[in-house]
């Protein structure tokens, strides 16, 4: 193709809305255009490389007995209804009604439509085990898009499920695609992405795993061991904190402390540490407004997805009013009412005393805590963010790091929960109804094409691996007004198209800066540079855009060294 056809625009100018190098790269090089938030169009090169990631995709899902198909973007409620997230979700699910007043929503995934798809077919014990894959239109309306395709409303994603007869068949089956994950990642040119315990959220399931690319700009945080492999995402981490009482029980001591509201400033007022004191953080509930008041030390925070798994319903910060019966700034656990209020306690808070708390009274805070002693028993949760320094849950020692990371893609044990909630039924060998065991495994197409962009670009563009890149190769014809240079451009495009080499030749008449900075913006992996100046002697530069090669090869010898270099990273 010839780059003056090549629909879109490639700019200098860094967009003032973008946040992350991929989101402004895409745009300035026309790869996208923004239609509404989390919304874009695609204009050709970016078409070329989530194409090359589908057939990725395909090769590897296939090679694992994966057999594609297609379910509906749009589908009834009623499917959603059966398993009873029609519901539990929240605005994220886009619900509306056809003109016959059916209520639908758009899929923002398709485990009921998978389900309903074979439901009658796995009537026996002898289909399984079996996986369903397709590449579909999703919709998921984000309260907060940003960073281009990273995070988006409207997205392409590879969603595959699998059925079973039992967990052990389940779990080899997982460990089958979890290596064909990191296949796929590897052949897209981020080899590196890691795998970390992650929470299964509205999926459901006990077991799940995300693969991570590493990045300062990720959007997901994780926990990291130093001292041994243990990875896990902030939300599923488990935190442990080891208390000591040291010293004598204080008696509990209420004190006057006027204009104090933040657990900072009454540990100011009282010049004592955060972790001498206890925190009070409010909640409620979704469905009810009942208000959830967690207590943790003072220098935590609380894992909202945690206690949202532990209440069974999502929470929200809570409105404190006058006539609640709560105190703003001065909640604490002594006389607080465990029957109106539903009192939550954080493990973080288990062995300690001599903490500062609110006293349930405007203007007053209480000293000496003592929780056995004071409130009595309590069940301890762990309910607090894991911090950096912590302890790991694997190997024990106090090796944690804090890291940031964009998510890839998501492997999931989903166990019988949507078998059985759908009414999906196998006769067993010994003609006994049985739940089918599912599984579910996840790529977003558009964002991993965004975090090999953020893994691969330097300050001028991307720099696109061989497998995944628009074009293999630009061809750049230094002054096309120059008879003799467009002759042998123009042949070599042709010897490359012959040769079923992807070419982008550009052949328009420009400046040499500007055409390169063109080329810089399509990331292509290999240039050729055809000029009046190399062709006194009789050769082009070939160069990558990763600066790994620069040479000049005589005019006859161009294509043979270019599938070289193709084939090479392509292996």
């Amino acid at each position: 193709m010839k780059i003056d056809k090549l629909v879109g625009d490639r700019f200098k100018e860094k967009p003032s809305d973008c946040v992350v190098d991929s989101h402004a790269l895409m745009l300035r090089g026309g790869y996208m255009k923004g239609v509404a938030n989390g919304i874009y169009s695609s204009y050709m090169p970016l078409r070329r490389i989530t194409r090359k990631i589908e057939n990725i995709i395909r090769e590897e899902m296939d090679a694992i007995d994966g057999q594609e198909v297609q379910f509906p973007v749009v589908m009834p409620a009623s499917l959603w209804q059966e398993t009873g997230r029609y519901e539990s979700i929240g605005s994220e699910l886009l619900r509306f009604k056809d003109r016959n007043d059916i209520p639908m929503v758009l899929g923002m995934t398709h485990e009921e439509a998978a389900v309903q798809l074979v439901r009658d077919y796995g009537n026996s014990y002898s289909r399984y085990p079996f996986m369903i894959y397709q590449i579909q239109t999703k919709f998921r309306d984000e309260a907060r898009p940003r960073a281009g395709l990273i995070r988006v409303r409207e997205f392409t994603m590879k969603d595959a499920y699998s059925f079973h007869t039992s967990q052990e068949d389940l779990e080899r089956y997982y460990q089958i695609c979890y290596d064909a994950y990191n296949r796929i990642f590897a052949r897209c040119g981020i080899p590196d992405v890691v795998t970390v315990k992650s929470d299964s959220g509205m999926m459901g399931g006990s077991i799940s795993h995300e693969y991570m690319l590493l990045t300062p700009i990720g959007e997901d945080t994780l926990a990291i061991c130093s001292a041994c492999d243990y990875r896990a995402n902030m939300e599923a981490a488990e935190s442990i904190i080891e208390n000591e009482m040291t010293g004598e029980s204080a008696e509990l001591t209420k004190v006057y402390t006027p204009n104090i509201h933040t657990i900072e400033e009454i540990c100011d007022f009282l010049h004592t540490p955060l972790i001498e004191s206890c925190k009070a953080v409010v909640y409620q509930k979704n469905m009810t407004d009942e208000y959830v008041v967690v207590f943790v030390r003072g220098d935590l925070d609380i894992n909202e997805t945690k206690l949202t798994n532990y209440l069974g319903e999502g929470v929200h910060p809570a409105v404190i009013t006058g006539d609640c019966g709560l105190h703003a700034g001065y909640i604490g656990p002594v006389g607080l009412d465990s029957v109106k209020f539903t009192v939550l306690y954080d493990k973080s808070l288990q062995n300690t005393h001599n903490l500062s708390c609110g006293a349930n009274e405007d203007e007053y805070h209480f000293t000496g805590l003592k929780i056995s002693r004071d409130v009595g028993d309590v069940d301890y949760l762990d309910l607090a963010k894991i911090i950096e320094g912590g302890i790991c849950p694997q190997c024990g020692k106090p090796a944690i790091r804090i890291s940031r990371g964009i998510e890839v893609g998501n492997i999931f044990q989903l166990g019988t929960k949507y078998t059985k909630s759908m009414e999906m039924q196998y006769l067993d060998s010994e003609g006994n109804l049985q739940y089918p065991i599912m599984g579910c495994y996840g790529i977003g197409v558009g964002r991993l094409a965004a975090s090999v962009c953020e893994a691969h670009h330097d300050d001028y563009g991307p720099i696109w691996p061989m497998s995944i890149a628009p074009w293999h190769v630009e061809l750049c014809c230094l002054r096309a007004d120059d008879a003799e240079t467009k002759a042998v451009a123009d042949g070599l495009y042709q010897s490359m198209l012959d040769a079923k080499v992807e070419v982008l030749y550009d052949d328009r008449n420009i400046r040499p800066g500007f055409m390169f900075s063109d080329a810089d913006l399509l990331g292509i992996p290999v240039r050729v540079i055809v000029s009046p100046r190399n062709l006194k002697e009789g050769v082009c530069e070939v160069v990558t855009r990763d600066k790994e090669i620069s040479e000049k090869i005589p005019v006859e010898q161009v294509l043979d060294r270019v599938q070289a270099i193709i084939c090479e990273r392509l292996k």
